[in-house]
């Protein structure tokens, strides 16, 4: 799975994608800061099932804090996507490309409206951040939509045998994007054209292709970012009323950058998506201010600073991904002694099948049986998990 991070130039992505993976990018107040991709790993919370074994897990990746399981997910952060990026403005059409293996994005937008759809400094309040919700869509549209029409005439000469032959064509054509045959078939189905012919097709239909293809292929969390900036607020509310179908998630990068530093040094602390934090050392003047405005500014009045809680959604809720614990019966470490060492995220409806080749290719090929761990019934390879499920895999070696 990988997670993209996208928005307008000095949105607040990169320190978005510091706050969440602790990896040192270039942050600064001005358009293009970040040219090449930032790569890294953030995590998603898991309510860890160690206690219902009374164990204490001991994790091979990500990490384990007071029953809650961080689990590693991968974050791509490309440099700012300006008005015009699907012709190549601003280098749109390589930053564009970056994002086409993404699963899913994650909209970075400036709540407070001080920069610009160019990512110019502006005075809080200047700009409307609606407008960046829209052009980021609209961008993304057009770019699907330009590699559409240039194979078109391709797609449209070549004969289909089949409905099955059709989806596999276009799917290849647009595999760049990340479609699938899957894919395809959904979004002829949304938007009505599984039975039009394709040389029937009018611009409006491509459009609506297109469209429907980044709304498949590529869902959006809008993160509301810069929260910490008191007029963000309002605009908070005003996005909330024009777009009310989108997940719009408040958020301040800059706050959770902070305390999780701050805990790095051993100041406070604080566990990434809580409400709170500690003090454990005494701190001077500067530290203590900050820290008590973002207490003050963004703890009290969104809960938390938000980036978790972008994360958590992203994957759980939009894209309905589940955890899965590998586990035994009569032992639940591995040959190194680990406890519980993993957790594995499956998208929604996988069975244990599923879960057996995503473990190891020879343990799908070889299933035998698989045991619920918690309540030790045997199921059968077309069992769909739950999330949190414990399963032994049984497969001929």
């Amino acid at each position: 799975m990988l997670i993209g991070l996208v928005g307008a130039p000095s949105s607040g992505k990169s320190t978005f994608f510091s706050a969440a993976t602790l990896i040192d990018v270039p942050i600064a107040n001005y358009p293009f800061t970040t040219i090449e991709p930032n790569k890294g790993v953030g995590f998603v919370r898991v309510q860890c099932v160690d206690k219902e074994f009374n164990v204490q897990c001991n994790p091979r990746t990500g990490y384990c804090k007071n029953g809650t399981r961080f689990v590693p997910v991968e974050l791509i952060d490309v440099a700012g996507l300006v008005p015009g990026a699907h012709e190549g403005k601003g280098r749109g059409n390589a930053f564009l490309s970056d994002l086409s293996r993404a699963d899913v994005l994650i909209h970075v937008v400036d709540a407070s409206g001080s920069t610009n759809e160019k990512g110019e400094p502006l005075p809080p309040g200047s700009h409307d951040p609606s407008k960046d919700i829209l052009f980021l869509e609209e961008e993304i549209d057009y770019w699907f939509l330009g590699i559409l029409q240039k194979n078109w005439d391709r797609i449209v000469k070549k004969p289909f045998e089949s409905k099955s032959a059709l989806l596999e064509g276009i799917a290849q054509i647009l595999s760049g994007v990340g479609a699938t045959e899957t894919i395809i078939g959904t979004v002829l189905a949304k938007t009505g054209l599984t039975e039009k012919k394709l040389g029937n097709w009018s611009e409006e239909d491509k459009k609506n292709f297109a469209t429907t293809l980044r709304e498949v292929s590529k869902p959006i969390v809008i993160a509301a970012n810069k929260m910490d900036i008191p007029i963000a607020e309002q605009n908070l509310k005003k996005l909330k009323e024009k777009f009310p179908e989108k997940p719009i998630i408040p958020c301040s990068g800059f706050a959770e950058l902070a305390l999780k530093k701050a805990a790095k040094e051993g100041f406070i602390e604080y566990q990434a998506g809580s409400k709170e934090f500690t003090e454990k050392k005494e701190l001077n003047k500067k530290q203590q201010t900050v820290l008590n405005t973002i207490r003050e500014t963004v703890l009290k009045k969104f809960e938390s600073t938000g980036i978790q809680d972008c994360l958590d959604k992203t994957v759980f809720e939009l894209l309905g991904f589940i955890a899965v614990f590998p586990a035994g019966v009569h032992k639940l470490a591995d040959a190194k002694g680990n406890i519980l060492p993993d957790c594995i995220l499956m998208p929604s409806n996988s069975t244990t099948l599923d879960f057996a080749f995503k473990l190891h290719t020879d343990m799908g090929k070889g299933f035998i049986k698989a045991i619920d761990v918690k309540t030790k019934q045997m199921v059968g390879k077309e069992h769909v998990l739950k999330n949190r499920d414990a399963i032994e895999i049984i497969f001929k070696k």
